[in-house]
């Protein structure tokens, strides 16, 4: 398949990209079905019981996806998927035997959609780490988009075809359909040859540990901050759509099953429209125009919704919400996964999941209790209100530029000269690294310090400091605190991007010419390794060796 490499349509080239693709739409299309046979099956009960399906899917995602992000980064990413489908197939068959058999309780419902919500949260972040293997670098917003795309397509057929199936045959059928549309994913995965890729891991690093490393990285990425924060401020007011349609069509617009799934699929249409237009709209609108007009658009619609009585006219305004929901979503997808290297993309992955599908999960039900005690038009227009000023705080808070980074890996830092080898746990080790900078460059060195410190601590470095030596004030000392040895020793081989080295040469460009950094490595532990390396070196023992 031949496609044009700025064609929104270009990943599809990939073979596996493509097989993947077509399979999770059948199984976005079975999981839409799913939805709303189960918020159809709570309609007759309160709001805030229809609302909780939406928390149920999505509250897992919340409590699992940072330890998923930890077994993404650990193990094959592959097997973490297929261990996933086949987890979620095992729900699925037992929620559509208890369906057929009248057995489905509110709360059991609800039970065996979580499970299913932790089927999704386990697979989340592996899903998306997987994305740079199967396209290019530069085809990963296309990629992200072709993903909203899917959603959408399936958000299109899915809820009416569930709908019509609900009410022609029952909610057990839907299931049904459910859970063997987690069959093919399963099917490409088992016959993808995946290249061999090493896990880089640290020797001894706990599942905390490792959790606390994707959390340091992130914290300590501005840029990946960003994203998060503008989904932050998308999502609770998006959120009120989804959480309150089916509310709207069977109280605002007198609508049944059928109708709900028609109103979903309206959205699914648009968004599906909406990929075909988003490479202009990006070229004309840049990433933060999307993001201000799609929470634009969105807020608009939620007005709509809470003051209109025609469905034809609700389905109107429902159009353009598809557009902006994917213009949205691809633009910040894209963002995250421009910024993330291998090593870490895993579990920073994990962080945009949770605040992403955190956020809708955790206001699904206040959305629920805000429509039973002030109405269900006061909650849309409440919704709205935080769409907008979502739109107006992007010029406030916009995305970063990603002219300059380059996540992909550097293996640029020399091995560490020790007179001994180092036990994998050994440590806390103090690296210090001393520079020769000439008076009139102190402020740019320290400037462009500030940059070197961020990758320090992204990459693992508990503290970090730069001091300027009282005795020779040309002399200024970095000092970064790490773990241990085998953190140190990921740091060198694993965690560098061309990013890190980068500003590291922007650093040392101020250099006295012809002087060079001098490293030391100081172990913490005097009485193991160090002593024993005083004895192979026939000399006494000491805390700090020069590297």
């Amino acid at each position: 398949m031949r496609l044009a490499k700025n064609s929104a349509w270009a990943p599809l080239a990939a073979r596996v990209f493509r097989a993947l693709w077509i399979a999770q739409l059948v199984s976005n299309t079975g999981t839409w079905m799913q939805t709303v046979g189960a918020q159809w099956l709570l309609v007759g009960h309160s709001a805030a019981l229809v609302t909780l399906v939406q928390t149920a899917s999505s509250l897992p995602v919340v409590l699992l996806a940072l330890p998923s992000g930890v077994l993404a980064d650990r193990y094959d990413r592959r097997k973490v998927l297929l261990a996933a489908q086949f987890a979620m197939l095992a729900v699925a068959t037992v929620l559509t035997v208890l369906a057929f058999r009248d057995a489905l309780a509110p709360g059991l419902l609800l039970v065996l959609t979580f499970l299913l919500g932790c089927g999704t949260a386990l697979m989340g972040p592996a899903w998306q780490a997987i994305q740079p293997e199967l396209v290019e670098r530069g085809q990963l917003g296309q990629a992200a988009a072709l993903g909203a795309v899917n959603m959408n397509l399936a958000r299109a057929v899915g809820p009416a075809l569930g709908g019509a199936v609900v009410a022609a045959a029952g909610a057990g059928w839907v299931f049904a359909f459910n859970a063997l549309s987690y069959l093919g994913i399963a099917a490409v995965l088992l016959l993808w040859r995946r290249p061999a890729t090493p896990r880089p891991t640290v020797r001894g690093e706990g599942l905390l540990a490792a959790v606390q490393a994707g959390r340091r990285y992130v914290w300590h990425a501005p840029g990946v901050r960003r994203v998060l924060l503008r989904t932050a401020l998308f999502i609770p007011g998006g959120a009120a759509l989804w959480s309150l349609l089916p509310l709207v069509a069977s109280r605002s617009l007198g609508l049944g099953s059928g109708g709900y799934g028609l109103l979903l699929g309206v959205v699914g249409a648009g968004a599906v429209g909406g990929a075909f237009a988003l490479p202009a709209i990006r070229r004309g609108l840049g990433a933060n125009g999307i993001l201000a007009a799609g929470a634009a658009v969105f807020a608009a619609t939620l007005v709509v919704l809470a003051t209109v009585r025609l469905p034809w006219l609700a389905a109107a305004a429902l159009l353009p919400a598809g557009v902006a929901w994917i213009g949205v979503l691809s633009t910040l997808n894209a963002a995250v996964q421009q910024r993330l290297p291998g090593w870490v993309r895993g579990r920073g992955l994990a962080i945009y999941l949770v605040v992403f599908q955190g956020g809708q999960a955790l206001t699904a039900p206040v959305w629920g209790a805000l429509a039973d005690g002030l109405g269900l038009t006061t909650s849309l227009l409440i919704g709205s209100g935080l769409l907008a000023a979502g739109a107006l705080s992007v010029r406030r808070w916009p995305l970063h530029g990603t002219d300059g980074i380059d996540p992909s890996p550097s293996d640029h830092w020399p091995a560490p000269p020790l007179v001994f080898e180092p036990g994998p746990a050994d440590g806390p080790v103090l690296v210090s690294v001393a520079y020769r900078i000439a008076p009139e460059n102190w402020s740019a060195f320290t400037d462009r310090m500030r940059h070197v410190a961020r990758s320090r601590r992204r990459i693992g470095a508990l503290t970090w400091g730069l001091y300027q030596d009282g005795g020779d004030p040309c002399r200024f000392i970095e000092n970064y605190l790490v773990a241990s040895w085998s953190e140190h020793l990921a740091q060198h081989h694993s965690r560098l991007t061309a990013t890190d080295r980068r500003f590291e040469t922007r650093a040392r460009e101020l250099l006295v010419e012809g002087s060079a950094p001098e490293v030391t490595h100081a172990f913490d532990t005097v009485a193991g390794p160090v002593a024993a390396a005083g004895e192979q070196a026939g000399r006494p023992e000491r805390s700090s060796r020069p590297g």
